[in-house]
């Protein structure tokens, strides 16, 4: 049997619960705050090439967790690999669209050097941003159909442009794992079509994207595969699987009254 020591110094990319050739893979992962456990044990192992909805209750820590995969977080334990590797050694694979309720929108800086910002990575922190970088930042922005407003203030902006000023953001870093952090959320109806357009362009080309969604209503229509948390992880698979009335019911408890119109969506959806 190995000593503690000797298990700890096991390279963890070789493990088996950390496979290499998959974008995210979480072990036995925990994050407190204040003593106070928001996610526990979490098991993850997410292939590429999906579209995968983070769903659970308001409190399950689905935020938790797409920080604590990125360290912004600190973890209680358990480790997290991008494509086998811990995440400081991946920045450049990752893209993150946090919730709109953390950006300082005062903050004076336009559209477009918001999205150049996403350059970083590979541009390097002592280069400057040049004519490459801010052409490529303005085909992200047409990419979200926003170039008219490359020089407006971001506190310029509606709820949804500002959304897709950090999705264009997320497009300039060209990674191939991106979280997205209810990007859904106060957007009207065109944001919402445009968000899902760009969603199933990146998994067109191979992209992996983890979204916290809050939507019940929509989750067959956008994603592939699914993440049901609520602390724990209850369940982790293909959408057609997992989106059922028991897990849902597992998820939420008494707490979700969409449960009928659900089960009666997946029941029409079944025929």
């Amino acid at each position: 049997m190995k000593s503690f020591v000797d298990d700890r110094e096991v390279p963890s990319a070789g493990r088996p619960e950390h496979p290499d050739n998959i974008p995210l893979s979480v072990h036995d992962l925990t994050v407190a705050y204040d003593r106070k456990p928001v996610i526990w044990d979490v098991e993850l192992n997410i292939p590429e090439g999906k579209l995968v909805g983070v769903i659970g209750p308001n409190g399950a820590g689905k935020s938790t967790l797409l920080r604590a995969c990125q360290d912004l977080v600190p973890k209680t334990s358990g480790e997290v690999q991008i494509y086998g590797k811990p995440y400081k050694e991946q920045r450049k694979a990752v893209g993150y669209v946090p919730q709109r309720e953390s950006v300082d929108w005062d903050f004076p800086v336009s559209a477009i050097d918001v999205v150049a910002m996403g350059t970083y990575g590979k541009l390097g922190w002592f280069r400057r941003v040049g004519k490459m970088q801010r052409k490529f930042s303005m085909e992200c922005l047409e990419r979200v159909g926003i170039p008219h407003l490359a020089d407006r203030q971001i506190s310029q902006l509606s709820g949804g442009q500002q959304q897709r000023v950090f999705l264009a953001r997320a497009l300039a870093q060209d990674a191939k794992l991106y979280f997205m952090d209810e990007p859904f959320a106060a957007v009207d109806a065109a944001t919402e079509q445009a968000i899902v357009s760009l969603l199933r362009e990146l998994n067109s080309t191979g992209k992996t994207c983890l979204v916290v969604h809050h939507d019940l209503a929509s989750v067959t229509q956008y994603f592939d595969w699914l993440v049901l948390l609520n602390m724990r992880v209850v369940a982790s698979g293909p959408t057609d699987e997992v989106f059922t009335r028991e897990n849902l019911q597992k998820t939420y408890g008494g707490k979700l009254s969409l449960l009928d119109d659900v089960a009666d969506r997946l029941r029409n959806v079944g025929r």
